[in-house]
């Protein structure tokens, strides 16, 4: 029972971070989505900041299964499309919490919370051997730090330009994730 309570906690959560982002939406609101008063709320996540740390821990887990269902013989450009286009259908579809990268509450919260670290950490060294092998492949250019390609690609994960051109009606949600994805691995420049 207390851990249908917490995942439902996270759940409500996760889904009012991705609607509203972590400054607009509010513990009274992630407790009334569940059914729960804010007191019980508070017994299960201290604060604002560990939930959305619980939310992250989620997400991790979900990006760990996704790598996991990869196929094992596909090229590191072929996979590092994949879980980008994974990231843009998650957001496109509401569900991608959305932290804001200036908030030092938010972050310490994460900082000290062991299975974010742990996930962001194993989600990360696997994405980031796929980045040194399409670089050694020659696939991803060689001269950018694989960390600022890591970084780029997981901002698609929060790319407003998905929203933009979703309001502009000119495109179905697959061609706006073809469409971003090929300006991220193919760049903007005429070939």
């Amino acid at each position: 029972m207390l851990q249908a309570r917490e995942d439902a906690i996270v759940q409500a959560a996760n889904r009012l971070l991705a609607e509203k982002g972590f400054d607009l939406m509010t513990v009274d609101q992630v407790a009334a989505e569940v059914g729960i008063a804010k007191a019980s709320l508070y017994k299960h996540f201290p604060s604002k900041e560990d939930l959305a740390a619980a939310a992250m821990v989620r997400m991790l887990g979900r990006a760990r299964t996704f790598l996991a269902s990869l196929p094992a013989d596909g090229s590191a450009v072929d996979q590092l499309k994949a879980v980008v286009r994974w990231m843009m259908h998650i957001q496109l579809v509401g569900e991608m919490p959305s932290l804001p990268s200036q908030n030092s509450v938010l972050r310490a919260a994460l900082m000290r919370n062991k299975a974010y670290i742990d996930g962001l950490m194993e989600v990360s060294d696997q994405i980031g051997g796929w980045i040194e092998e399409a670089q050694a492949q020659g696939v991803l250019n060689r001269q950018l730090p694989a960390i600022a390609v890591l970084y780029t690609l997981y901002a698609r994960a929060c790319d407003p330009v998905l929203e933009f051109l979703r309001m502009g009606g000119q495109h179905s949600d697959e061609q706006i994730v073809e469409l971003v994805l090929s300006t991220c691995f193919d760049g903007i420049k005429s070939r």
